[in-house]
């Protein structure tokens, strides 16, 4: 079978999840997974992942912040990272790391590393929402220290409770939990190339000499054909409809792992250092997604029933009223917005809003009244506390709060 590559690596130079951020649509959550989850980070503190005695301490400068972390982290051992206490510092800022700065460094890394533009990754075929290992990376000046690192950065995000604001395509949630390919994993990355399989898949082809078909494939790379057997002697290997599920396997891993095996493999190496591959075994591709990346779609509802009020706030007061009028108007960008503020981090997790953590475990988002009616909002990010003072009316209320996330982006908070 011959392919054709375009080698086109994406579009570039565009911010990745910028003011168009993307509401993904995933499937539900089993109903067990949260159990098992208590016992994944169970297991993880038993063996002393993440408590210590030592930190990792990560001192990064806001315009540096992907050179700052890949300096850090690749100089760290495997017994650093794996029972480091992860402390992240911003230069210059005041805030304490109970959890907020680490949240945001998260996310302000995933925005650079993960960025098509940087060149690592590309996206998917079919949407600008979701990426993959990219072809082009290993013109990147140290590529395979580049993967490595991101492999590290799931680990640590894994391990400290706190999510990537990345979507990737599912194949490749699969290749890190080194989980085996399947045809539908081709549909999104290449959607005729997954039809010309699927009809091998589905019709019998006990003339699969007529079809010309052996254990061997060409492609098209840079003008350049080259041919490349999938077993060994493949080119004298005829497929036929005995041996075509062990052809389909090959040939799908294949053109999965085309061009960026070598980037996959040290990304996976990178994870590992971090984790032990025991203990990750209770994942499959969309809980795993679900647990590094959470959901980027906001459910004002259940985002209501589990906020909490202080000092004086209640569901009923006039104040909280006009703030939820003012949430229904926001898109779901500004909302977004809203939540970075307040947490540190753009996602939700995976349990919705029941599931925030803050430095003491979980929490939930909070609103505590202030009484500074002519302050904006401030927020304590490590305790998911937005600090609400007690407007005059719902349209000062509206203008200040909108200033305050779209405006504010450091941690020189009270």
């Amino acid at each position: 079978m011959s392919y054709n590559s375009s080698a086109d690596p994406g579009p570039q130079g565009l911010t990745m999840l910028n003011s168009n951020i993307v509401q993904r649509s995933l499937p539900p959550i089993r109903r067990d997974l949260r159990t098992r989850l208590r016992r994944f980070y169970k297991k993880l503190e038993c063996k002393g992942y993440g408590r210590g005695p030592h930190k990792l301490k990560l001192p990064i400068r806001r315009n540096h912040v992907l050179k700052d972390a890949f300096s850090r982290i690749m100089s760290a051992n495997k017994q650093e990272l794996r029972r480091g206490r992860l402390v992240v510092a911003f230069e210059s800022e005041e805030g304490l790391d109970r959890g907020g700065p680490t949240r945001e460094f998260f996310h302000l890394l995933s925005r650079e590393l993960f960025n098509p533009s940087f060149g690592l990754f590309e996206y998917s075929a079919d949407d600008i929402h979701t990426i993959q290992p990219s072809p082009q990376s290993a013109f990147v000046d140290g590529f395979i220290d580049w993967f490595r690192f991101a492999g590290r950065i799931f680990g640590l995000a894994l391990i400290h409770r706190y999510l990537l604001d990345v979507s990737f395509v599912r194949h490749f949630y699969k290749s890190l939990l080194r989980l085996p390919p399947a045809l539908n994993d081709l549909e999104s990355l290449d959607n005729e190339f997954h039809q010309s399989l699927e009809w091998i898949c589905d019709n019998d082809i006990s003339t699969g000499a007529d079809l010309g078909l052996t254990f061997c494939v060409t492609e098209n790379l840079l003008g350049k054909v080259v041919e490349r057997e999938l077993k060994a002697d493949g080119s004298n290997i005829a497929v036929t409809e005995n041996n075509k599920r062990e052809y389909l396997a090959r040939l799908i891993k294949w053109r999965l792992e085309r061009g960026v095996h070598e980037q996959t493999e040290s990304l996976v190496r990178g994870f590992y250092e971090v984790i032990d591959s025991r203990l990750i075994t209770l994942f499959d591709a969309d809980t795993f997604e679900l647990v590094i990346a959470g959901t980027f779609e906001i459910d004002i509802n259940d985002w209501r029933s589990h906020t909490e009020y202080r000092l004086g706030y209640n569901d009923n007061h006039q104040v909280i009223i006009w703030f939820w009028e003012a949430i229904e108007k926001f898109t779901n960008n500004q909302r977004l917005h809203l939540l970075k503020f307040v947490t540190g981090t753009s996602s939700i997790p995976y349990g919705g809003f029941a599931a925030l953590r803050s430095s003491s475990g979980p929490s939930c988002f909070c609103i505590e009244r202030w009484d500074n009616p002519s302050a904006l909002p401030r927020a304590h990010t490590c305790f998911n506390r937005l600090c609400l003072p007690s407007y005059a009316t719902a349209a000062l209320l509206y203008e200040k709060l909108l200033f305050a996330v779209e405006e504010t982006n450091t941690f020189g908070l009270k």
